[in-house]
């Protein structure tokens, strides 16, 4: 089988890739792609939701941050089997979420700040890491 790039597509990842398109279809993929999906788009709003959009380095970086989430999530949702391979950036950008207030601000960012950034970040992390643990342990197989 040939693209139109003209690389050659290995054997069998054509059907990979079907076995986790129907993965996406499974109402625990839909579930985490779903939660992901709102926790991302929470993030984007917290600044405003908690009150701390007064920090402006922490509400651009929960604006751009929760956004990319978001938009993970509807690719995920949408095409598992082409975007499975960034499942990895998701707990990465939970993760920052998770330490950002300290990095930008030292103590000195609000508790409401620290706070959403820790819930919504660990959410985020384990809505990843789950995804991913779902896909790789063949769970789309059965």
């Amino acid at each position: 089988m040939v693209r139109a790039a003209g690389t050659r597509i290995r054997p069998g990842m054509a059907e990979t890739r079907q076995r986790y398109d129907e993965a996406a279809c499974r109402s625990g993929f839909q579930a985490l792609d779903g939660l992901a999906l709102l926790a991302g788009l929470y993030l984007a709003i917290s600044p405003w939701v908690a009150r701390f959009a007064g920090l402006s380095r922490l509400t651009v970086s929960n604006l751009v941050t929760g956004l990319a989430v978001a938009a993970l999530a509807v690719g995920f949702a949408a095409a598992y089997g082409r975007t499975h391979g960034l499942s990895w950036v998701t707990p990465v950008i939970g993760v920052w979420t998770i330490i950002s207030p300290w990095v930008m601000y030292g103590g000195a960012a609000p508790s409401a700040a620290v706070w959403t950034n820790v819930v919504v970040g660990i959410w985020i992390v384990l809505m990843g890491l789950a995804a991913g643990g779902l896909a790789a342990s063949g769970w789309h197989a059965r």
